[in-house]
């Protein structure tokens, strides 16, 4: 067997994760929610902290099945040109590279990818996109969009592009969905086309353009939802995990 390219698992995916301070250390975090949703879908998370150097990020994703972009800090708006706004939260560039690496990895390799909350946004950027830094200071809206609930309840309706992939896997063209972001996609990558929106237009749903580069992005947290009565969530793993062979 060729040492340049070895089998990889069908039910393997890398999951991206963040560093946080912890007293006097730092450690890489991910919230355990992902894992669970993950595993119930059959699939095989690996976890993947900020790397000093984003060259891993081609043996990365030569080692797995699909890569999932996960939630956390604010994108550095220097990786899309613009000046830093006053509400962006605590950055993380080397995640931001690290990430973007990945992403690039994938689309040229056609490697599947599932993009969460801020997942979506380090995924349109990465393809050359740009976001609302705040969108209270940015857009007109009467929706929260950054709630202050728990983690599993449902606080705005969205509607879902029909015949998209977010539409197939959930089973509906409108659903309503929780919510903890400050952050969108604003302008959309070339190659990607929104899927989903709320009410005040705030984008919520992206996928690839590529019909050989499966990419389904959401800007909710479907990983907190799996447990709920209602399908939708648990369908977008599903579906994820469907177009790996799990």
């Amino acid at each position: 067997m060729s040492s340049a390219r070895k089998p990889v698992g069908a039910c393997t995916v890398a999951v991206t994760a963040g560093i946080r301070p912890d007293g006097d250390t730092n450690r890489v975090r991910l919230a355990a929610a992902y894992v669970s949703a993950l595993e119930n879908a059959g699939l095989i998370p690996l976890i993947v902290p900020p790397l000093s150097s984003d060259r891993a990020a081609e043996t990365i994703i030569d080692s797995v099945s699909g890569l999932v972009l996960t939630g956390g800090e604010d994108v550095d708006p220097a990786r899309y040109g613009e000046k830093r706004h006053e509400k962006v939260r605590s950055v993380n560039p080397a995640r931001d590279a690290t990430e973007a690496a990945m992403i690039n990895a994938a689309k040229r390799r056609g490697t599947p990818v599932f993009a969460i909350c801020r997942g979506i946004q380090i995924l349109n950027v990465a393809l050359g996109g740009t976001l609302v830094q705040d969108i209270p200071s940015e857009c007109q809206t009467t929706i929260s969009h950054d709630e202050d609930t728990p983690r599993d309840s449902r606080a705005h309706d969205i509607s879902i592009e029909p015949d998209s992939l977010i539409a197939r896997a959930t089973g509906t063209e409108h659903c309503r969905v929780n919510s903890f972001h400050h952050q969108s996609v604003k302008r959309v990558a070339d190659g990607l086309r929104v899927t989903a929106r709320s009410s005040d237009g705030v984008i919520e749903g992206l996928e690839s353009t590529d019909d050989d580069w499966w990419v389904m992005g959401v800007q909710w947290h479907p990983e907190e939802m799996t447990d709920s009565p209602e399908p939708w969530d648990r369908g977008l793993f599903n579906a994820f995990a469907q177009r790996l062979g799990a």
